[in-house]
């Protein structure tokens, strides 16, 4: 074992988390340390692990951009056509993970993942910057291709053919997670980490702590 990598260690000591200080419902806790982490100005605060698995249980992991959020659920885009894309269609069971260093924070997500409407998926890419919208065109996401000039080629193609009038393709839009469980990870001293936990029922969000 390289003992370079074995001693790497931090111990947290910023904050806390008790049961008596939570909020009762999951997504109003999670705009609070969402808030929090706003306010801390930490880069790319929407960055997320997104965790799928496909139809033989193999697990795959990514970063993607948390890009709306509500009662409803954590929406993200992406090109349908990619790995995670055939993997949500396998199997719509997947998790997210925000880890916010700045404030010794993570939160896990799990849930089913289905897709957000036409309307939503075309509201959010009509907002993207030109380069952006060509590119979604211009990338087969997660396919093997010969060199980058293909996609070079691709954006000189659809850049003229669309002429700064850039339709959302077929094959791109967004994805919501709607949470059955959020936990709330808050790191403590000597590794005996604060847990808590809010699992969804047709009663609401039960509370309970885990053990770190």
């Amino acid at each position: 074992m390289k003992r370079e990598i074995a001693d790497i260690r931090k111990d947290y000591k910023l904050q806390q988390l008790e049961e008596k200080d939570v909020a009762k419902d999951a997504i109003e806790q999670f705009t609070r340390w969402w808030q929090d982490a706003i306010n801390s100005e930490i880069t790319e605060v929407n960055a997320m692990t997104l965790a799928t698995a496909n139809k033989e249980g193999q697990p795959d992991a990514r970063i993607v951009l948390l890009k709306d959020y509500n009662e409803n659920g954590f929406v993200f885009f992406t090109n349908y056509n990619s790995h995670k894309g055939k993997e949500i269609e396998e199997n719509p069971k997947a998790a997210l993970v925000f880890f916010w260093k700045e404030l010794e924070r993570q939160v896990r997500i799990e849930g089913i993942v289905i897709k957000t409407s036409a309307e939503e998926s075309d509201e959010y890419f009509n907002s993207r910057p030109a380069g952006s919208r060509i590119g979604a065109w211009a990338s087969p996401q997660s396919s093997v291709i010969a060199g980058r000039e293909i996609l070079e080629v691709y954006v000189t193609k659809y850049t003229a053919e669309f002429n700064n009038n850039i339709p959302r393709p077929q094959h791109w839009g967004g994805y919501r997670l709607t949470p059955a469980k959020i936990e709330f990870w808050q790191g403590r001293s000597s590794r005996l980490h604060d847990r808590i936990l809010y699992t969804r029922s047709t009663d609401g969000w039960g509370i309970s702590r885990l053990a770190p």
